[in-house]
């Protein structure tokens, strides 16, 4: 099997997270099943919002130390769990010969296959204002919706709450900010932080979600054992 190479830290739990669903997803029936994964849970990559907004260090070095670390390492395909970083793919790619699955690229195309055209998405606000999820899922004829700015200010303290190690929101805000989102006629909404599904876990909300990370998990698992 090919070895993955896990670019991680943004954050820690959302590493954690790819990391679990790689293993959990993998059909194994012992240790020797498993997929050989690498994670570096580089935490000195600056916060990438805060880069796109104006307001922070440009995260680029950092992420292309992490690409070609794991490259050294003998990592034969990259992954990422921070759709956020997604915005520098380009030049990361540009930067390592290592073969890069994108997440963005892979939710894109996961949703065109369960024909859907509209979806609503939860995500940072440096996503947003990037664009990361309008430019690629243009191509798809996928037409994307976000949150009102207040609703988005309490996707950002909820995304933020879980990095800083929170355990307890409020729930009320949060569904109002679903019911919202799914009033606009959106077949599904996109879990498009990778802090997200860790989040939802937490506060027990189900429904018509898409999880990219777990999206990126199976095709990390496709590509390693192919």
């Amino acid at each position: 099997m090919k070895v993955v190479g896990i670019i991680g830290g943004m954050g820690p739990l959302a590493t954690v997270d790819l990391f679990g669903k790689i293993v959990n997803l993998t059909n194994a029936k012992c240790d020797n099943n498993h997929i050989h994964i690498l994670i570096d849970n580089n935490t000195s990559i600056p916060d990438r919002t805060s880069y796109i907004l104006g307001n922070g260090e440009n995260p680029i070095d950092e992420l292309v130390k992490s690409a070609k670390r794991l490259k050294d390492m003998g990592a034969d395909f990259l992954v990422m769990p921070c759709n956020t970083a997604h915005y520098f793919y380009d030049d990361i790619v540009k930067s390592v010969s290592t073969p890069f699955i994108s997440m963005i690229e892979e939710t894109a195309n996961y949703i065109k296959n369960q024909k859907i055209k509209k979806v609503g998405l939860l995500s940072t606000t440096g996503t947003i204002n990037a664009k990361v999820y309008d430019n690629i899922f243009n191509s798809y004829n996928i037409e994307v919706i976000k949150p009102s700015d207040e609703n988005q200010n309490i996707i950002m303290d909820l995304i933020y709450g879980i990095k800083k190690g929170t355990k307890e929101f409020d729930i009320d805000k949060i569904k109002k900010v679903l019911d919202d989102l799914g009033s606009k006629n959106v077949e599904c909404i996109i879990l498009g932080c990778t802090e997200l599904p860790v989040a939802f876990n937490i506060l027990n909300l189900s429904g018509n979600y898409i999880d990219p990370t777990e999206v990126l998990a199976k095709a990390a698992i496709k590509k390693a054992i192919n």
